[in-house]
């Protein structure tokens, strides 16, 4: 991968921006709700990655987001975005999403929207759980979708912003390689770690409780939502537009849990 990450744009500097300052990047601070401070960040740059949380203020972020790449002639845009984005979507961050990916397709930036089925990475943000031998999910256990790692969207962003003229404004959907009930993944757990791992379904208010994410609102009714949304198989399915767009396989789940296997046995 040849892209020069020339900037950062975080809310703090923690460990996470010193890692990425190790590797050449400027380190930019400052509010994505403040348009000077994205202004400031977006001087002189030729693609940009946008990926905002699962909170307050997506749709307002994005606006300024737009409007400053749109002043700074940014050729190419990456948004993260979710795969069941669309007009009546239950959830209000998958709501904010589509209606984020409708302010850059107005604002003239070239945008590649990733639509992205659920993080492997949400295995992780159980840890402690799941190293007590316990697989914690508010979904349903024959509910399926295809779990993508974080290191294999970032694959993606970067071929994308350095090739722009491959891309443009698209809607490309982006999953693993492995579809998988959530019942088969704590199994998938328990078989590469070598451990007893039992599935256990709580409600969406409990799991963000559990995983210290009940301080925002905005998480369990995400939750609630998808969990309906999985129920109707809306995140089932194996698309290969990220594996060709890298040109290499992606993690399957068990390579994903071997590779974290410090963190979860």
């Amino acid at each position: 991968m040849l892209l020069e990450i020339r900037s950062s744009f975080v809310r703090r500097e923690d460990d996470r921006s010193q890692t990425l300052k190790e590797l050449g990047a400027e380190i930019v601070v400052g509010d994505m709700l403040n348009i000077e401070d994205v202004r400031g960040a977006m001087r002189d740059v030729d693609g940009a990655y946008f990926c905002y949380p699962l909170t307050q203020g997506a749709v307002e972020a994005t606006a300024i987001f737009a409007q400053a790449a749109s002043e700074h002639n940014v050729k190419q845009v990456v948004y993260m975005s979710q795969q069941q984005s669309r007009p009546h979507a239950r959830s209000p961050a998958t709501l904010n999403h589509w209606l984020s990916e409708q302010i850059l397709n107005r604002s003239g930036v070239p945008t590649a929207h990733l639509r992205v089925n659920l993080f492997s990475e949400w295995m992780l943000y159980a840890a402690p759980v799941i190293r007590a031998g316990r697989y914690l999910t508010p979904f349903d256990p024959e509910s399926r979708f295809v779990p993508i790692a974080a290191v294999d969207i970032a694959r993606v962003v970067v071929e994308i912003l350095e090739n722009p003229e491959a891309f443009g404004t698209k809607v490309i959907p982006i999953t693993g390689p492995v579809e998988v009930s959530h019942i088969e993944l704590s199994s998938t757990l328990a078989r590469t770690l070598g451990k007893e791992i039992r599935f256990e379904q709580v409600s969406p208010d409990e799991f963000v409780k559990v995983l210290g994410l009940d301080g925002d609102p905005a998480f369990a009714a995400h939750f609630k939502a998808i969990k309906v949304d999985q129920q109707e198989g809306l995140p089932a399915g194996v698309d290969k537009s990220a594996a060709e767009i890298v040109g290499q396989p992606l993690r399957t789940p068990e390579q994903f849990i071997d590779e974290h296997r410090h963190l979860l046995a």
